[in-house]
């Protein structure tokens, strides 16, 4: 799929995922809890977390990852070339599904980084 409108693409994913953790609180609490925990400072930190969560977003062909590990990479302060160089290793891991979905992945940051 490809999304025209980030920003809005994200309050439809939004009102979507407040539906499905309404209806599974303790599933979506736990899934909740392991991001936090999985994207916390640590041996590395959370901007190089969210970029290798937007390369696997990439691969997965998730469109609602690349808009949200998207965003998160622009508000940790990663740079267009940082994510143009995690887009180049999702190329490499994920061949041309992944080069179509790295065009989608700019173009998100590109919003997100914007405001």
């Amino acid at each position: 799929m490809a999304v025209e409108e980030w920003e809005d693409f994200v309050v439809r994913t939004d009102r979507r995922m407040a539906s499905i953790r309404k209806a599974m609180p303790d599933t979506a609490r736990g899934f909740g809890d392991l991001a936090k925990a999985a994207i916390a400072p640590g041996a590395l930190d959370s901007k190089t977390k969210e970029l290798i969560a937007l390369a696997i977003g990439i691969t997965a062909r998730c469109d609602g990852c690349l808009a949200y590990h998207a965003r998160a990479a622009a508000r940790l302060g990663a740079t267009r070339e940082e994510v143009v160089e995690t887009i180049g290793v999702s190329v490499y891991m994920g061949g041309g599904p992944s080069m179509i979905y790295g065009a989608e992945a700019l173009d998100a940051f590109d919003t997100f980084s914007k405001g």
